[in-house]
């Protein structure tokens, strides 16, 4: 059985009892900070960083074979995944090796990636194929006579004969399974356009194939050395088509290891989802902008999120921070920094947006300046559409003229 190692999110663990080897290995990753405690032999510290997800660890002469670490997000977060399909590089998040997984009752477009790549690895070595058992009329005898069916049929007519055979096909059900989870997830909106190119070409592969009928039950197929190859994308394709997507958590489903940076991915999800809040209005958004705070040009500033009115001015500035509000509350140096865009951009307002507070807004007015620095708290825990809700509810904020 894989060793598995449950670690959390910028949390140090207890010490791990493991061999030299395990931790030598866990270390050269970079995945968690790994170190011999130096007064208890073969006892290892660990502890994650910002990065959470489940990775498989490969141990150089370690004979039973590779490690999974699992790293729990600090901030209760029920759909990573979600998060991911906002993500600006989502084929950075996955690792080789394999892990599994547990799933949850809904199909998102950025599982759709996962996917795509488990139906390559299975195709490199081309379409499975199988014997079929087929029951059709023939001009030519193929197989066996279905005697009885002769003689209902054709009163006595010697052609065409009833016949049955075992045909050496690749139109069996392990490909009808996989072709209808690539069908199934290019109908689902937001998912990435490259991504959505591999799974056309996906589907071209598998053209020979006959597609499912919707409301059927799947084909059934059973596991063997025949198509061990097939097995890790079909449970896969099983939990697309019958609504459900991979998570982070212990389950049956495996999949292709994946690693978070949640510093990044929750700044990728609000900066994405406020861009497209906009769309329909006059207002548009731009990621990653860069500005000077000074008038020579040289101390350069890169607001997360800067809004543009019609006229092309700013008209308001964010910043994603993946934090917590705490019993002494968010650090000042946050709004410290807001501060400086606003005054550098010449805005009114200025919005910080967190992971997790203990109320969803403040705000508070700079002394002799009349700036407004707000403080929004995010529930990652909240289910999808609650949570672009909030993220709609802060674009008008920021968007609203005068500012609210």
């Amino acid at each position: 059985m894989t060793p598995v190692i449950e670690l959390v999110e910028h949390a140090q663990a207890t010490g791990h009892v493991l061999p030299d080897a395990v931790g030598r290995a866990l270390a050269a990753a970079r995945i968690v900070d790994a170190s011999p405690d130096p007064h208890t032999p073969g006892l290892w510290l660990l502890r994650a960083g910002s990065k959470v997800g489940a990775v498989s660890v490969d141990v150089p002469g370690g004979g039973n074979g590779p490690v999974t670490v699992r790293i729990t997000p600090k901030v209760p977060v029920a759909r990573l995944f979600f998060l991911l399909g906002y993500s600006l590089d989502p084929k950075g998040h996955w690792r080789d090796g394999q892990v599994d997984v547990g799933e949850h009752r809904e199909v998102l477009p950025a599982l759709a990636h996962a996917v795509e790549r488990q139906i390559d690895r299975s195709l490199r070595q081309g379409l499975l194929q199988g014997y079929r058992a087929t029951e059709e009329s023939a001009l030519v005898v193929r197989g066996r006579i279905r005697e009885a069916d002769q003689i209902r049929r054709r009163f006595g007519a010697t052609l065409p004969v009833e016949v049955a055979y075992d045909e050496f096909t690749t139109d069996i059900a392990e490909n009808r399974v996989l072709r209808a989870a690539v069908e199934q997830l290019l109908r689902l909106p937001g998912v990435p356009r490259e991504v959505r190119r591999r799974l056309l070409h996906q589907r071209s592969r598998f053209n020979g194939t006959t597609p499912l009928v919707p409301g059927r039950p799947l084909p059934s197929w059973r596991p063997s050395r025949l198509n061990a190859r097939y097995q890790p994308a079909l449970h896969l394709a099983r939990a697309v088509l019958c609504g459900s997507s991979p998570e982070h958590a212990p389950g049956g489903l495996r999949i292709d290891g994946f690693l978070f940076d949640m510093n990044k991915l929750f700044e990728d999800f609000v900066t994405v989802a406020l861009r497209e809040a906009l769309r329909g209005s006059d207002l548009t958004g731009s990621l990653q902008d860069p500005h000077h705070l000074d008038e020579d040009d040289a101390i350069r500033m890169k607001p997360d999120f800067v809004l543009y009115g019609p006229e092309g001015t700013a008209r308001a500035v964010a910043d994603a921070k993946y934090k917590a509000e705490k019993r002494d509350g968010y650090p000042d140096a946050d709004l410290y920094q807001m501060l400086a865009y606003c005054t550098a951009l010449g805005l009114p307002e200025g919005h910080l947006v967190y992971a997790k507070g203990n109320a969803p807004h403040a705000a508070h007015r700079v002394r002799h300046a009349g700036i407004v620095l707000h403080q929004h708290a995010l529930d990652l825990d909240r289910e999808p559409a609650a949570l672009l809700a909030d993220i709609a509810a802060l674009s008008l904020r920021m968007g609203a003229d005068p500012p609210l």
